[in-house]
C-alpha cells in the first residue's frame, strides 16, 4: 500500500477584530486581550445587543489593487490581505502562477453580507438601484473565485458554506485533496462578516448574543459575541514544500466531520463526539496524545455543556487535566471563518507551547467539568492539538495539527 501523503502548513495570514496579521490574532488571544467593542453601524441600529468584534480600522484601498475593489464585498477584502500574508510566509510570488495543481476552497457562511444589506437599503428603502457588480460582490463563490484569480490556481475551486463548521471543512476538504493526488497545494480558510444591521437583529432574535461578556464554559454565561475576519492557510504535501525549500509550520494531521442529523439548532453530544473520534483516527494519535483542544466554546449555555460531554466521551477521565479553551471572547464568533480565525490561534499555541486563556470566567460549571485555563495563559508543551467546530444544522468538523520534527 502507497504511503499516505503528509499535509503540513507552509503558510498563514488572518484579518480579525485583533488587526491584520496572524500575529496580531495569536497575541491577542495569547495575552487574554479582547478584542470587542461597541459596534459602529453604517445606518442607525434599533436593536439591544450593542457589542461585537469588528474589524475596525481596516483600509482595503492601501492593501490591495484600486481596480479590485468595485469586485470585492468587505469579506474578499479581508480574505485577500489575509491570503497575500499567508503566500508571503510560505515562500510563494503572485509572479509565479500556481497553475492547476492548486486547489482555492473558502469556506464563508452567508458570502457578502454587507454587499446584500447594502443593496436591499438601496432597492426597497431609497427605491435605487444596486450597482452592476452586487451580484459577484455578494455570491459565496466570490471569495474562493478570487482567491484563484489572485494567485493564478486553476485546480479547484469553489466555496463551503456548512455555518460555523465551513472554514474547517474547507480546510479539512483542502488536506483531502492533497492526499488524494488530486492537487499539491490548496489555499484553504475561510471569511465572514455578519456584523450588518439585519444580521445582528437575526443573530438578536435567536436570543443567543450576550449583551455583556461571553464566557465560555463558566457558570453565568448568557451567549456569543458575533466576530468578524478571515483566516487563510497553504497547504502543501510535505515533498512539494520540501522540495521547493519550504519551512513548515506544522502539519495537519488529521480532519473528521458528521453530521448529527436531528435538529437545526440543538447540538448533539454524540455527533460532535464522533466527529472528533474521527479527526483522532484520521491523523493515527490517541486522545492521550492530544495536549490542547481549541473548542468551540460559544459561551451559550447548552452548546458549551454539550461540548463539555462529547469531550468527555472522547477523554474520559483525563478530562479535567486537559487544557481546553475557548478565544471567542477575544476574537468573536467569526461564523463561518472561526474554524479559520482558530486555528490560527491553535498553530500559535503549538508554536509557543501556550494554552491561551478562556477569558471571563467566573466559576466552575458541574456541566462543564472540563480545565478551561481560566483567564490565564499558561506554559505548557504542545506537540499535538484538536480544534472543534459545530454547526447550526448538527454539522461538526475538528482538525487535528502536529509539531513537525526539524528536516
Amino acid at each position: 500500500m502507497t504511503e499516505r501523503r503528509r499535509v503540513v502548513v507552509t503558510g498563514m495570514g488572518a484579518v480579525s477584530a485583533a488587526g491584520v496579521g496572524a500575529q496580531a490574532l495569536w497575541r491577542a488571544a495569547r495575552d487574554g486581550r479582547s478584542c470587542v467593542g461597541e459596534t459602529q453601524f453604517n445606518r442607525p441600529y434599533r436593536g439591544r445587543i450593542k457589542i461585537s468584534a469588528q474589524v475596525r480600522d481596516f483600509d482595503p484601498a492601501a492593501r490591495l489593487e484600486a481596480e479590485l475593489l468595485p469586485f470585492c464585498d468587505p469579506v474578499t477584502q479581508y480574505l485577500l490581505v489575509a491570503a497575500d500574508e499567508a503566500v508571503a510566509q510560505a515562500g510563494l510570488t503572485r509572479a509565479e502562477p500556481m497553475g492547476p495543481r492548486t486547489a482555492s476552497i473558502i469556506g464563508t457562511g452567508v458570502g457578502g453580507m454587507h454587499t446584500i444589506e447594502d443593496g436591499l437599503h438601496l432597492a426597497l428603502v431609497e427605491q435605487g438601484r444596486p450597482t452592476p457588480l452586487t451580484v459577484p460582490r455578494l455570491i459565496p463563490s466570490s471569495p474562493p473565485s478570487n482567491i484563484s484569480i489572485r494567485f493564478g490556481a486553476q485546480g479547484p475551486c469553489f466555496a463551503v458554506a456548512s455555518a460555523c463548521s465551513s472554514a474547517t471543512q474547507a480546510i479539512g476538504l483542502g488536506a483531502q485533496m492533497i492526499r488524494a493526488g488530486l492537487v499539491d497545494r490548496a489555499i484553504v480558510g475561510g471569511t465572514e462578516d455578519c456584523v450588518t444591521n439585519s444580521s445582528m437583529l437575526a443573530w438578536e432574535a435567536l436570543r443567543v448574543l450576550t449583551p455583556d461578556f461571553c464566557r465560555p464554559f463558566s457558570k453565568g454565561r448568557n451567549g456569543m459575541t458575533l466576530g468578524a475576519g478571515a483566516g487563510v492557510f497553504i497547504l502543501e504535501a510535505e515533498e512539494i514544500a520540501r522540495a521547493r525549500g519550504a519551512t513548515p509550520l506544522a502539519e495537519l494531521a488529521g480532519y473528521g466531520t458528521t453530521a448529527d442529523a436531528k435538529d437545526q439548532v440543538r447540538p448533539d453530544a454524540h455527533g460532535a463526539a464522533e466527529c472528533m473520534r474521527l479527526a483522532l483516527a484520521d491523523a493515527g494519535v490517541a486522545p492521550d496524545e492530544i495536549d490542547y483542544v481549541n473548542a468551540h466554546g460559544t459561551g451559550t449555555t447548552v452548546n458549551d455543556a454539550t461540548e463539555a460531554e462529547a469531550l468527555g466521551r472522547i477523554f474520559g477521565a483525563r478530562l479535567p487535566h486537559l487544557p481546553i479553551s475557548s478565544t471567542k471572547p477575544i476574537h468573536g464568533h467569526g461564523l463561518g471563518a472561526g474554524g479559520a480565525l482558530e486555528l490560527v490561534v491553535t498553530l500559535g499555541a503549538l508554536a509557543e507551547n501556550v494554552a491561551p486563556p478562556t477569558i471571563n470566567w467566573r466559576e466552575p460549571d458541574a456541566k462543564c467539568p472540563i480545565d478551561a485555563v481560566p483567564n490565564e495563559a499558561r506554559p505548557t508543551r504542545i506537540d499535538t492539538a484538536l480544534s472543534n467546530s459545530f454547526a447550526f444544522g448538527g454539522i461538526n468538523a475538528a482538525l487535528v495539527v502536529r509539531r513537525l520534527e526539524a528536516a
